[in-house]
């Protein structure tokens, strides 16, 4: 019997999490707060949040994030009240990922994502799409690594981050926690933490 799943909220991440199950769970349906958003739609229902602990069986995938509140998503998620094993892991069909790296709980991985060998991604991440994450790079919890990012090897990306789309950066640099990193950003160097890094080559604002 495949296990039941939920997925919190009903946003555009929770839509690409939606899509990416396959045959991996039995989906129940969204967990949302905005009461205009909930009841049923064409192939899911949106239930208010306490769905999530009427199926005290059923796994929850928490993909909260955006460039607004990434550095809010520890405490939406803590909100939630769940224990560590209630969490879901979710990699979309259409992604690789290495039988070398790890991936951590509540994480999502979506289609088109290539994660190459000793990779160690943490736990309440989201990867958007067509990302490539190469070897020997690690990725905080907490963090957010938007649509068609490259990721050298090497690289360390605290914490809390948000990465923009279509970003890239070198090999063997660090990226400190809670650092936002813009759209199209080139990361030539290190970046301290709680920065926020833009442009080509990306400089500090």
């Amino acid at each position: 019997m495949k296990p039941k799943l939920i997925i919190f909220p009903y946003n555009g991440n929770g839509l690409e999490a939606f899509d990416a199950i396959a045959d991996q769970y039995d989906f129940i349906g969204f967990a949302d707060d905005t009461k205009t958003k909930q009841g049923k739609h064409e192939h899911f229902e949106v239930f208010p949040r306490e769905i999530i602990h009427q199926y005290k069986e059923a796994k929850v995938l928490a993909v909260i994030g955006s460039v607004q509140n990434y550095l809010q998503r520890k405490t939406i998620i803590d909100q939630l009240g769940l224990e560590e094993k209630r969490f879901a892991t979710l990699i979309h069909p259409k992604a690789t990922v290495s039988k070398l790296s790890s991936i951590g709980f509540n994480t999502l991985i979506m289609a088109g994502v290539n994660v190459t060998s000793n990779g160690i991604i943490g736990n309440h991440v989201c990867v958007l799409p067509n990302t490539v994450l190469h070897h020997d790079i690690t990725v905080g919890d907490y963090t957010l690594i938007g649509s068609n990012v490259t990721v050298a090897g090497g690289v360390q990306i605290g914490a809390h981050c948000y990465i923009g789309s279509a970003s890239s950066m070198i090999s063997n640099i660090s990226i400190g926690e809670k650092t936002l990193v813009g759209i199209g950003a080139n990361v030539l160097k290190n970046i301290p933490a709680g920065s926020k890094a833009v442009g080509n080559p990306a400089r500090l604002i």
